[in-house]
């Protein structure tokens, strides 16, 4: 059976540089890079070549990337130290964020009482700028947590305009960057952002292994306690492995950038022309123009399809999803939908298609032939 994979949104296939470089490391370099031997210092001579690797890509100093085991304990350490270390008396999110967001932020209102503000959302998936000004104006030492890219939609937050917003108003910025790292051009010597975060399953790296930046002299005390292990911020054993397939996996994506963003917009483009000529009443949730790799649509199908609608898909070895693989099997709508579609729009097929350089306009075709037999 043909296997179509349109998922890349959730997870992306490990590129082999990046396998290999893993093989390497776990065969060569096993020492902890904590001990003094030299298999240690092996370990940590990997361990610091990745991380200036990774801080070179963003334009960071290395002392500002902090390895974590992803992008949900990156938010919820940023955001819980805001709270209980920085003294932040208030959150300001949208209800569209990823859950290692929204619920951190519920616990920490529960924990904490600390307020918690949600900006609205336009019809479009965007968010109201001038509602995030309003907000701030009321003077409470802030963290504005906003994603760079919406994992759902591709809606895309303008991380400057926002950035610039918070420094006038003196508020702390942190963004989920977990669907941009890697996909897209980001400087930090340039975008006014104390924290953001990264995951390498999202740019073709190992799961289990990310990263958080930090902006220098932040205040932000650790989450996990044990040994000194990165500036003391993040105590337990690195693992290079992972590290080393991150940075590398990292490289890669920034080396063959241009080329890569132009191949994957060529694919949406002509999954949109194919939907709109065998498909006409469809629908984007979003703007045609939102980020290059994710679309997210409504079907011209009934009510009564959605729920057999990616079972249909799967017997036919096409992998997409409904929203966030995170809440995968939920039976609920997607809580990023149900902010911007109707009663009504929400309880009809929708697919989140995102792609990858793996994926070719065969993948394309057959997943509408799918489509049509359902």
């Amino acid at each position: 059976m043909k296997k179509v994979y349109l998922d890349n949104a959730s997870t992306t296939a490990m590129r082999p540089e990046v396998i290999q470089e893993m093989t390497k490391v776990m065969t060569e370099d096993f020492g902890n890079p904590s001990s003094t031997h030299s298999f240690g210092r092996n370990g940590k001579t990997i361990l610091e070549l990745s991380r200036k690797s990774i801080a070179k890509h963003l334009n960071c100093t290395a002392q500002e990337i902090i390895f974590t085991s992803g992008g949900t304990e990156a938010d919820n350490w940023i955001l819980r130290s805001a709270i209980e270390d920085l003294k932040v008396e208030r959150i300001i999110t949208t209800r569209i964020e990823h859950h290692a967001v929204l619920h951190t932020a519920m616990v920490l209102e529960s924990e904490y009482k600390v307020q918690v503000d949600y900006v609205n959302i336009n019809a479009d998936g965007s968010i109201d700028v001038t509602h995030l000004s309003n907000l701030l104006a009321e003077k409470k030492k802030t963290i504005v947590s906003l994603m760079h890219i919406n994992n759902e939609t591709g809606t895309v937050l303008d991380l400057d305009r926002v950035g610039v917003i918070c420094k006038q108003y003196n508020a702390l910025f942190h963004s989920d960057t977990v669907q941009s790292v890697g996909k897209t051009e980001i400087d930090l010597q340039k975008i006014p952002v104390d924290f953001i975060v990264a995951s390498a399953h999202k740019f073709h790296g190992p799961k289990g292994v990310g990263f958080a930046f930090v902006r220098k002299n932040s205040g932000l005390q650790p989450l996990i306690f044990g040994g000194e292990q990165e500036k003391g911020l993040r105590a337990g054993t690195e693992a290079v492995h992972q590290i080393a397939g991150m940075a590398k996996a990292l490289s890669l994506s920034y080396e063959n950038l241009e080329q890569e963003r132009s191949y994957i917009t060529d694919l949406k483009m002509y999954l949109i022309d194919q939907l709109e000529i065998h498909f006409p009443g469809f629908r984007i949730n979003g703007k045609k123009e939102d980020f290059y790799n994710i679309i997210n649509i409504i079907l011209p199908f009934s009510a009564d399809k959605t729920s057999m609608l990616l079972f249909s898909l799967d017997m036919k070895g096409i992998a997409v999803s409904r929203g966030s693989a995170c809440q995968s099997g939920s039976v609920k709508p997607s809580h990023v939908l149900k902010e911007m579609l109707s009663e009504i729009d929400l309880k009809l097929p929708n697919l989140r298609i995102s792609f990858s350089h793996f994926n070719t306009k065969e993948d394309i075709d057959w997943l509408i032939e799918s489509l049509k037999s359902v």
